[in-house]
């Protein structure tokens, strides 16, 4: 873990790190925000997954979350979307390959060699900031934008044991019925679309065993979103969680786009919604 560079923010300090990866067999960068309250022991972890095309940075330097979670001390982890370096496939759409991960583990390859994103984020990376900084581990949260969003539920979903709390801005909810994830899942994992039912939020809460066991979710949708009716369709998710009694927060907001100007104005909710799940007195 090398620190590429610090700075002092809302009393607390943002770092910028990278580390060789073993699971993704490349070099990868991150960033964490530790809030003034991490001087003086352990303190909650929510982790934000990006979106297509993005970095760690779009999130650390656009999204104003920092000042919020100081006030709540609340340390924010923000990685990459993809594994990176020259050694490392891609592909020359936006939507497929490098800043495009989709927070699975690829099967098929030669995607399936590097392309490990959901061990990466809740094993490798998050023993290593859990090793390094002062954050609880047993404190977590998740969030993420887009494809982050849908990264955020499913391994809230799917890791209940890691992340107490789950919300999304904007999440492609169903990617198995829809472009961006049909393609990502056919390239990285194959056409079983058993298969794909392991890694889309809808299917996941619809087959779980314990229908009351995850806290409430909140989601924030712009309605002026241009991938609101053909990739997002928060509805489905919305109709999932009201078979399953699952409690859900379904906020839509007129106008507003998919844009970091979206994700901006209702950050600050966001991270009171973890800090609620996540703060013990």
């Amino acid at each position: 873990m090398k620190t590429l560079e610090t700075h002092l923010c809302f009393g607390g300090t943002l770092g910028v790190y990278e580390h060789e990866s073993a699971v993704l067999g490349c070099r990868m960068t991150f960033s964490v925000f530790l809030p003034p309250q991490a001087k003086d022991g352990d303190v909650p972890l929510l982790t934000f997954l990006s979106g297509l095309t993005c970095t760690h940075e779009n999130f650390t330097t656009k999204a104003g979350a920092y000042g919020f979670a100081a006030a709540h001390g609340l340390a924010i982890l923000a990685p990459d979307t993809s594994p990176r370096g020259d050694d490392v496939p891609d592909d020359d759409a936006y939507d497929f390959g490098k800043g495009a991960g989709f927070y699975i583990n690829a099967t098929r390859t030669p995607w399936n060699t590097h392309y490990q994103m959901e061990s990466y984020i809740t094993d490798e990376l998050n023993a290593l900031v859990c090793a390094h900084c002062p954050v609880a581990k047993d404190r977590q949260g998740i969030t993420g934008h887009s494809m982050g969003g849908h990264g955020a539920l499913t391994l809230g979903l799917k890791y209940p044991d890691l992340f107490q709390s789950i919300s999304a801005f904007a999440p492609i909810v169903a990617p198995s019925h829809v472009p961006w994830g049909q393609k990502a899942f056919a390239g990285y994992l194959g056409d079983d679309q058993d298969v794909w039912q392991q890694h889309d939020a809808c299917a996941l809460i619809t087959a779980a065993e314990d229908r009351r066991a995850y806290p409430e979710i909140l989601i924030d949708q712009g309605r002026g979103d241009n991938f609101l009716e053909e990739q997002l369709r928060p509805h489905l998710f919305e109709q999932a969680c009201l078979k399953a009694q699952q409690a859900l927060q379904l906020r839509m907001h007129d106008g507003y786009d998919h844009s970091y100007y979206f994700i901006q104005s209702f950050i600050a909710d966001h991270v009171k919604h973890h800090a609620a799940l996540l703060t013990t007195e």
